[in-house]
């Protein structure tokens, strides 16, 4: 998933530093303390401002509860320190001081919009989109409101709500690039995939050096499955910000959908650098080792994931298929149970324990294996198709017919599955039964033909048999 607006920064015009804005507060406590606060209220209140744009909040709270011990009905101031209790998280008592200040000035649009943000953090969320649509009957264009409101839908997972507000904002304001920015964001979590990219596309007209921007439109094409565009994003986000781990993650699973696996392993290798925490980076890092048949590098990979998270399933199954592959059944099996006993529901695991299983020649143990994978899952094909195989190689012919008939069921033009029947039915000298089955099978593929001859030579060369084989 893409990033929100946790990563576009504040933007405000910082036309005072921080450091002259830090000697303006020194300096409003001193006229506080010498008893002179009331004569220069409006330096007390810019200053305020500025505590808020600076995240100042304790000396915000002490210069703004000196406005109102000298002005207690001062709308904007306690507007003012609804907003500063609103950014220290004490969500009730800004809640409190909006109320104070709408009663004193009710068609304050900021103090709407701003009582909106503390509702919405108590989890009064209907109270939240009230105040902003009050606010937007007091300013039906205001760019913000819209804005908020789509922010509020967005956080509910409400995508086309959200698109409707944050469209609407745009529309106000062309150049509003956060709207943009979340716009995308809601397109992109609604499966509107082009939408998404024409909205980041705007945002990047405004904004070209957005790392997070070129990262999520990134993610769009991954999604997209146009990798190579996604990689040519995840290298101007790289470009842009050299230590942002998720795109050297994403551009390794960019190159590793292209089977680029040197590229991918490098890319990796780079995030993990950054983020040796992050037990995803280690799967990914193991099934590149895998596909590049280096089986002990992976499985090390896997267990360093493991290590990272105890219960991280596709590791435990990934690590099982490569301890299979290089012999060490015992081990691959232990595994494949542990992602069972995580996952008792995985069909995937079920299916390569009962594999691993008949393997080892535990038939029987195979065998429920597979009953068990078809629990979860009847319409299975590769679980009925290798239960039959399996019942055909202990003898018990009419479990494995009945086997083969869910798989035709499932895939009605799979020849394999009426040549086995066939094959079945000669064994059980169920000659027209076999030869039904068999013609079946030829008319669906007729290289099914090759397959016959070598299984069955001296059959192949009967003249009785090709005359039956030729009836219709």
């Amino acid at each position: 998933m893409s990033f929100s607006d946790n990563f576009l920064g504040d933007g405000f015009d910082e036309q005072i530093s921080e450091k002259d804005a830090k000697e303006k507060v020194v300096l409003c406590k001193e006229i506080i303390e010498e008893g002179r606060a009331f004569t220069n209220i409006d330096l007390i209140e810019d200053t305020v401002q500025l505590c808020i744009e600076y995240d100042f909040v304790e000396d915000g709270l002490h210069l703004v509860e000196s406005i109102l011990d000298i002005a207690p009905y001062n709308s904007e101031a306690w507007q003012f320190k609804g907003v500063l209790l609103n950014n220290s998280f004490r969500f009730d008592e800004a809640y409190n001081c909006f109320i104070k200040s709408l009663s004193l000035n009710p068609n304050d649009i900021e103090t709407h919009i701003n009582k909106s943000i503390a509702e919405d953090n108590l989890g009064l969320f209907d109270d939240a989109v009230s105040s902003l649509h009050k606010a937007l009957e007091l300013s039906p264009t205001d760019d913000e409101t819209y804005f908020n409101l789509g922010m509020l839908y967005q956080k509910k997972e409400r995508f086309n709500e959200a698109i409707q507000n944050f469209k609407r904002a745009v529309e106000i304001d062309p150049e509003y690039m956060e709207a943009w920015y979340e716009l995308g964001y809601s397109y992109e979590n609604n499966d509107q995939l082009e939408n998404a990219l024409a909205a980041y596309d705007k945002y990047l007209q405004i904004d070209p050096n957005s790392y997070t921007a070129w990262y999520n439109k990134g993610i769009v094409f991954l999604r997209m499955e146009d990798y190579p565009k996604a990689i040519n994003c995840f290298e101007l986000s790289i470009a842009l910000k050299d230590d942002f781990s998720s795109s050297w993650f994403n551009c390794g699973f960019g190159y590793f959908r292209m089977k680029r696996f040197t590229d991918a392993l490098s890319a990796y290798n780079k995030a993990y650098e950054l983020d040796s925490y992050d037990d995803a980076i280690l799967y990914n890092l193991g099934q590149t080792y895998e596909e590049l048949s280096e089986y002990s590098l992976a499985i090390k990979c896997y267990t360093q994931a493991i290590k990272l998270d105890e219960e991280y399933y596709e590791a435990y199954l990934s690590r099982g298929y490569c301890y299979d592959s290089v012999g060490k059944y015992h081990l691959a099996l232990k595994d494949f149970n542990k992602a069972i006993s995580i996952t008792s529901s995985s069909e995937e695991a079920w299916l390569a324990k009962a594999d691993l299983e008949y393997s080892l020649g535990n038939i029987q143990l195979s065998i429920e294996s597979y009953l068990k994978t078809l629990e979860l899952n009847p319409d299975s094909f590769e679980g009925w198709y290798k239960l039959a195989e399996t019942y055909g190689e202990t003898g018990m012919w009419l479990e494995a017919l009945r086997a083969l008939d869910e798989c035709i069921r499932i895939n009605p033009n799979d020849a394999n599955s009426y040549y086995e029947k066939s094959k079945i039915y000669f064994l059980l000298n169920h000659t027209k039964e076999a030869i039904d089955f068999l013609k079946l099978a030829f008319k669906i593929d007729p290289s099914i033909r090759n397959s016959f001859s070598k299984d069955y030579p001296e059959v192949k060369l009967s003249k009785l048999f090709n005359k039956l084989i030729e009836e219709n």
